[in-house]
């Protein structure tokens, strides 16, 4: 199993090209991915995002959040605060959910190498 960030998401859906849209690409028909809801939430945020795009996103399985989440995901994004790394609140609970699931990221967005340390990425 794998799980795509938002950007990837986004490439993916506007037709966008580069290795983590391929990715993304081979594991949907692999039925591969996970979907973690930070990503659901940020991609479902969108006005313009079509009705059945929206269920199709729906139908991907999510990620559980498993007991004690929100106290880990917060330890993360301080660990990387306190590197002085960038660390988004929405990319520190994307990354601690595929890290409680062990499942890798694939990603566009430079920002998460402040949690590649613990994260998996692609």
């Amino acid at each position: 199993m794998i799980a795509a960030d938002t950007s990837t998401w986004i490439s993916f859906l506007e037709g966008g090209y580069g290795e983590d849209v391929e990715a993304l690409a081979v594991a949907l028909d692999a039925r591969q991915v996970v979907m973690p809801p930070a990503v659901l939430t940020e991609l479902l945020s969108d006005p313009e995002l079509s009705p059945l795009v929206a269920q199709a996103l729906l139908e991907l399985p999510l990620v559980g959040l498993k007991d004690g989440f929100w106290r880990r995901a917060g330890k993360l994004r301080a660990k990387a605060l306190a590197h002085k790394r960038k660390a988004r609140l929405g990319d520190a609970l994307i990354a601690q959910s595929c890290i409680d699931a062990d499942i890798s990221l694939i990603t566009r967005d430079g920002d998460f190498k402040a949690f590649s340390a613990s994260l998996n990425l692609f």
